[in-house]
């Protein structure tokens, strides 16, 4: 090889450097660019939001009651008909697991429903009615039940609990969410009145 060879391959070496150094650069800021804009829409556009469960409405489908006086026992049979609606503020859908809604009598559970499992799209809300009845055996040892009854009024709560997951860019978020509402059953002219709803929700 001549010297003017060996200068023009000198030369060539920097030229070939040069260039895989900047294709390595722009690879790398791309990569960086793509990692930034998926961080950006994850804590943005597809920010995993908790769905939100709402008792619309709580009203009496049947009550029956029944006094021993003798015993001081009650002979007690109530029916709720439990309006509620579940919305998923997400881009994604939202599937929901097997869950319950629930009768509580001053602390006690006294009736439960199932909710079956199912999917809510994104930016969708579902309703769904329930009819929830009290299990009067469940309320036997209970000394309230006599002088609330005499009284004329029965405090009941209902509660529905949903937990499931949303699928954020593959990554799976668990979310929950609850919902209560404090009723009074006026027994002598079988009305409901009082309802005093909340929610809450949670990652």
């Amino acid at each position: 090889m001549d010297v003017q060879s060996k200068k023009e391959a000198a030369a060539a070496k920097p030229v070939r450097s040069h260039r895989k150094r900047n294709i390595c650069i722009g690879v790398t800021l791309t990569i960086v660019g793509i990692v930034l804009l998926i961080v950006i829409l994850a804590l943005t556009v597809f920010k995993a939001r908790r769905p939100v469960m709402n008792i619309n409405s709580v009203s009496l489908e049947d009550l029956d009651v029944s006094l021993d006086m003798a015993r001081m026992r009650v002979n007690l049979n109530v029916t709720l008909d439990v309006s509620l609606s579940i919305r998923n503020p997400n881009k994604v859908g939202f599937k929901y697991k097997n869950s319950s809604a629930f009768i509580n009598y001053r602390g006690d559970v006294v009736g439960d429903v199932p909710i079956p499992a199912g999917r809510i799209s994104a930016d969708k809300t579902s309703g769904m009615n329930l009819t929830v009845t009290l299990l009067a055996d469940r309320l036997l040892g209970n000394s309230q039940l006599f002088p609330d009854v005499m009284g004329g009024s029965l405090p009941l709560s209902t509660k529905a609990k949903i937990s499931g997951k949303v699928n954020i860019l593959g990554i799976k978020i668990k979310v929950t969410s609850t919902s209560t509402c404090a009723v009074t059953v006026f027994i002598s002219n079988r009305t409901i009145s009082d309802q005093s709803c909340k929610y809450k929700t949670q990652l």
